[in-house]
């Protein structure tokens, strides 16, 4: 069996490619790099496509939907997804709740439990204290984590400001994952099933 990861992100070719490999980089921290394939599927509603799909056609193996909550989070995945307003999806037939995972709120929220991956990879310039200071990076919103990142990296010498595809792929690469799931009870949640369903 190989766990099916289907990820929002990456509009095309050269993108998705990078998007595909940032995600591998990373789970291949915490899970056999040959257990799981990474499908980046480019727009939310791809993913819940491609997803969808899987569970029809690649019933054999275990599939994942991984996309941005864009919100805080006081439902389950599954529950969250049908009541927002941008999605209202409902939970596929055949789906578990653990097939539905969380970035919350967003992909660039995860980087803040890792500053001293953000310092070094902005070097001069960088300003950490621009980030915000609350630690449960879920509890930042999308806005604030965007805006953290912009403010802070604005002035560095030879990245410049944020910016998603040249730089979030790069990032998610480096981060370090047992940082992630301490700041994240999503992301700890989502390792905890990638773990579960490899052994």
């Amino acid at each position: 069996m190989t766990v099916r990861i289907f990820v929002e992100g990456g509009s095309q070719g050269s993108v998705k490619a990078g998007c595909r490999q940032a995600f591998r980089t990373f789970f291949e921290k915490v899970i056999p790099s040959r257990s799981f394939s990474i499908t980046a599927s480019g727009s939310r509603s791809e993913a819940f496509k491609d997803f969808s799909l899987a569970l029809e056609q690649n019933t054999q193996d275990y599939n994942i939907l991984l996309v941005d909550s864009e919100e805080a989070v006081t439902l389950g995945p599954w529950a969250h997804l049908a009541a927002r307003g941008g999605d209202q999806w409902k939970k596929p037939v055949g789906a578990t709740d653990d097939q539905s995972q969380l970035m919350v709120q967003v992909m660039e929220s995860w980087f803040l439990a890792d500053r001293e991956v953000l310092a070094g990879f902005y070097g001069q310039g960088f300003t950490g204290g621009s980030l915000p200071g609350q630690l449960n990076v879920e509890l930042i919103s999308k806005r604030d984590v965007l805006d953290g990142l912009s403010n802070a990296s604005r002035n560095t010498k030879t990245k410049g400001e944020y910016h998603k595809t040249r730089h979030g792929f790069d990032l998610l690469g480096l981060i370090d994952p047992a940082l992630v799931r301490a700041a994240s009870v999503h992301a700890e949640r989502l390792v905890t099933v990638l773990q579960r369903e490899t052994a």
